[in-house]
């Protein structure tokens, strides 16, 4: 499990790995899991840079259904904590793409975002309805969503958490959405129609290209690394479709 695999440092936010905990229980539901290699310069970063620490820790798998199971864990001089989460479906499943961003400056969780984002021109009555009917009430910042966003699902949750109260109430919403995806994705078997293929690709990319118009990250990583490499970064393990 990735928190089990983290390297020993201060810098680890007990929310985050609430988070990632959670999402690791719901993670191991999923039909013939298994642990995709990663090359190492890129599953464990650690540095030190004018006395302050920083690390990046990645960890993918795979399963039925999924291409590529993703979850970054990423803390800047204890200051600035990241964690990103992606389950990008295979495209041979009727399956949403599973995000889940948040980002915490030392003890206030300025961006909290989780979502099933569609991958094709259809309405999957199967899970929307449910997400529907999640609470997603009581917090008293939410952040509109960026131009860039238009591959969010109407249900895209969106907001700053002010206090622990709404910390609880995202962390519900997340176990949530997670919920309907795994139960979603149980029920799915392949489908070998060619055009259904191409178009779930197609959004599959399209979610990958938007993405990489958030130069957020980018702008947090060249304060650490030179432009190669976060540029590689962001397309070879981010958003690599």
């Amino acid at each position: 499990m990735l928190t089990n695999s983290l390297p020993k440092t201060k810098l680890i936010d007990p929310y985050i790995l609430s988070l990632v905990n959670n999402i690791g229980k719901k993670k191991s539901l999923l039909r013939n899991l298994e642990c995709i290699n990663l090359d190492s310069q890129f599953s464990n970063i650690v540095g030190n840079q004018n006395n302050t620490e920083y690390f990046i820790k990645n960890e993918f798998h795979k399963a039925k259904g999924f291409r590529k199971l993703h979850i970054e864990i990423a803390e800047f001089s204890g200051t600035l904590k990241i964690l990103h989460c992606v389950f990008f479906p295979d495209p041979f499943y009727d399956i949403p793409i599973f995000g889940m961003d948040l980002v915490k400056v030392r003890d206030n969780v300025t961006a909290a975002i989780v979502d099933l984002s569609p991958v094709s021109n259809e309405l999957n009555n199967d899970y929307q309805i449910l997400l529907n009917n999640v609470n997603k009430d009581g917090f008293t910042s939410k952040r509109n969503i960026p131009e860039w966003g238009e591959i969010f699902s109407k249900n895209v949750f969106f907001a700053s958490l002010k206090n622990k109260s709404e910390e609880d109430s995202f962390y519900q919403i997340v176990d949530q959405y997670l919920s309907i995806l795994i139960d979603v994705c149980l029920t799915k078997e392949s489908n070998n129609n060619k055009d259904l293929i191409e178009e779930r690709i197609y959004y599959q990319k399209r979610y990958c290209s938007q993405q990489m118009k958030n130069d957020k990250t980018s702008v947090v990583l060249k304060r650490y690394f030179d432009k190669d490499w976060v540029d590689n970064y962001i397309r070879e393990i981010l958003f690599d479709f």
